[in-house]
């Protein structure tokens, strides 16, 4: 019995060892295999800055082989050549794309919804909406549809190809721009406009989990999640390209010239100068010249109002200049810019108020500037005044009075009570010399 035991022995010993080495070249090949998703995140509106943001995802993802690159869209829609960019970087890439309206009660309009549907796989969250793409026009009298053929059917063409592309709905691709369509959710997908509705991204590679894209098979249920954390420069330019920072940063930096020229010394000229060019490059150097040239016209208008002080006639004309000039340095237009009309007038709004208090401010230390320069000496114009003790006087015992709501030193050759009036008939240094108002 014993000796059987004995030869079972080495076999067991074999077993585990075998095991062991299979375990041990199993278990690299298994986390080799892991299978991992990128997520970008587009929150704000479309600019250069979300174009490099994206090209740059897709090289980490293409680089790291990830299974598939997720965009979540909060947009209300931003420059149409970035868009386009952006789309020709999601269909270069081999890696499969995922669009995703995210999180609950986001919305992706005008360009935003172009880029939805442009993805390999489109998804939106509860409560969360797409459309809004008629192109419109801000003028006098509100916001008026653009009417210009060759712009909006080149568009609209190219929006249901993209649709078609993509198996989805090329009637609703279309009347997202003829009809400023809107959807939630639900009727997007049940309309084949998007495939998924999803709360959350783990959801939703869950529910995507053994779909094709770009010939692969997705595996991507319970996949490791990765956010894409974009450099430092990306991050700035992001910042400063908003349409709304790069105005006001060109504002902000005109006023500050204006100022730092009536002002020498303090260095507002030289903040004003940084900050025109961190606006221009934020806005790509895309400004419109009238703009420029009514806030030139504007600054001019003020310098002559502080070299020749008037009624004020040039003041208020440079001020008006310079906030039409604001309004028209908006980057509203379309096509160069695609958002709803709701939101270019938030932005106009958003433009226009602080360009009133910083040009109503502006005046102010103008005028106070010229008030302080052509006010007479206040010397000369004490003497002969009159003013009131607020102590005896003595003539060997100096006391207060009050002049014009200030208080000075004052000596007298009489004795004068409290709360008398006096008149000043000279000043001697910081005292003044006064006497009793007769009568």
């Amino acid at each position: 019995m014993t000796s059987g035991v004995m030869n079972i022995r080495p076999y067991i010993y074999l077993f585990f060892i075998s095991l062991f080495l299979f375990l041990m070249v199993a278990s690299p090949c298994a986390s080799a295999q892991e299978e991992k998703v990128l997520v970008v995140e587009i929150s704000d509106s479309i600019t250069s800055a979300s174009d490099d943001l994206v090209t740059n995802a897709i090289s980490v993802a293409e680089e790291e082989n990830y299974d598939a690159l997720l965009i979540t869209l909060n947009t209300p829609g931003g420059k149409l050549d970035e868009t386009f960019n952006i789309i020709e970087q999601i269909e270069g890439t081999d890696v499969p794309v995922i669009g995703y309206v995210y999180p609950e009660g986001a919305k992706s309009w005008s360009a935003g919804t172009i880029i939805l549907i442009s993805t390999d796989i489109a998804a939106m969250a509860p409560f969360s909406v797409i459309g809004s793409a008629q192109p419109v026009q801000l003028t006098g009298t509100g916001s008026q549809p653009i009417n210009d053929t060759k712009t909006i059917n080149a568009i609209i063409e190219y929006t249901r190809e993209k649709a078609r592309q993509n198996n989805r709905n090329v009637t609703a691709a279309e009347e997202f721009i003829t009809k400023n369509l809107n959807l939630n959710a639900e009727t997007a997908q049940e309309y084949n406009v998007i495939e998924y509705v999803s709360p959350s991204i783990g959801d939703l590679l869950r529910q995507v989990d053994g779909d094709v894209a770009k010939g692969k098979q997705l595996n991507v249920s319970g996949a490791q999640i990765d956010s894409y954390d974009p450099p430092l420069n990306i991050i700035i330019m992001g910042i400063i390209s908003d349409p709304l920072i790069a105005s006001l940063l060109l504002i902000i930096g005109l006023y500050s010239i204006v100022i730092g020229l009536s002002n020498p010394g303090f260095g507002a000229e030289i903040f004003g100068t940084i900050a025109i060019a961190l606006g221009l490059i934020g806005s790509g150097f895309d400004v419109n010249i009238a703009a420029i040239f009514l806030i030139i016209v504007g600054m001019g208008l003020i310098f002559l109002e502080i070299q020749s002080p008037g009624i004020g006639a040039f003041g208020v004309g440079g001020l008006i200049c310079l906030i039409a000039g604001s309004i028209f340095l908006i980057p509203t237009d379309y096509p160069d810019f695609y958002t709803p009309a709701e939101i270019q007038q938030e932005m106009i709004i958003a433009i226009v108020t602080p360009s009133i208090i910083m040009g109503v401010f502006m005046l102010f230390i103008v005028y106070k500037i010229i008030e302080v320069r052509h006010k007479k000496p206040i010397i000369g114009e004490m003497i002969g005044g009159t003013a009131i003790t607020n102590d005896q006087l003595k003539p060997n015992k100096e006391g207060y009075v009050k002049y014009k709501g200030e208080y000075w030193k004052a000596r007298s050759d009489e004795y004068i009570e409290k709360n008398v009036k006096v008149k000043i008939i000279e000043k001697d240094g910081p005292v003044l010399v006064v006497k009793r108002v007769e009568g």
